[in-house]
């Protein structure tokens, strides 16, 4: 495991680092120019955690968008353990919420058969994000203490993720995410909303959307506001 001071994306480095193989984990201590989802980008100071590994698919592989759904419940695990009965839940698509506000996240980005997958946790404060309510886990645990748990949470779901039907890892999310027949409004793209109640998940993480209608709307990627 690799932990550094940085200024750069982990996810883009270990992706583009042509050394780097499946298991390698890249951690920085700082890290001033992070991005999410839909390339929205914050400053982090020190103290949170912010870490990628590298997945290298194989043939047989599962659908490489179900790992999210790997790496969102070794997420939730690696935290509870850490710092236990917080009152966590995953909120679909890449989210861990804290009592409702939202303490991490998780960016999966794709270069051919290698996938970075991204955490950021906010284990010390919480970075303002326009619309969104977060928290922090108040430096209940440093980053470098966490990186181990969530490497070996990973570790033991990525093989599970490989070993099991995708059903079944995505019964483990619903067990932890929000409960089905949430409300929901789901933001595909600029402009462009749904609104229904959560009707589950595909086996491949699509979120099913029942709408207004009775019309079960699947979705493969976009905002949720709960």
């Amino acid at each position: 495991m690799h932990i550094v001071e940085r200024t750069g994306s982990t996810n883009s480095d270990i992706l583009q680092n042509e050394k780097a193989a499946e298991g390698d984990w890249l951690v920085a201590l700082r890290q001033e120019e992070g991005r999410g989802r839909q390339g929205r980008k914050w400053a982090q100071g020190a103290g949170n955690f912010y870490g990628s590994t590298l997945v290298e698919l194989k043939f047989e592989d599962p659908p490489a968008p179900s790992l999210s759904l790997a790496a969102g419940l070794a997420l939730i695990e690696a935290i509870d353990v850490a710092v236990p009965d917080q009152g966590l839940m995953l909120k679909w698509p890449n989210d861990v919420l804290m009592l409702g506000k939202k303490v991490a996240g998780i960016l999966l980005e794709r270069s051919g058969d290698r996938v970075a997958v991204g955490f950021g946790v906010n284990l010390a404060s919480a970075p303002q994000v326009p619309g969104r309510m977060v928290a922090a886990l108040n430096a209940q645990v440093e980053p470098q203490a966490f990186a181990p748990l969530l490497a070996g949470s990973f570790a033991r779901l990525l093989q599970l993720w490989r070993q099991s039907q995708p059903c079944l890892l995505a019964q483990a999310w619903l067990a932890r995410a929000h409960p089905l027949g949430t409300r929901l409004t789901v933001h595909a793209s600029a402009g462009e909303s749904l609104s229904g109640r959560f009707d589950g998940l595909e086996a491949d993480g699509a979120l099913r959307l029942a709408l207004g209608d009775g019309s079960i709307s699947v979705v493969h990627a976009g905002d949720v506001l709960l």
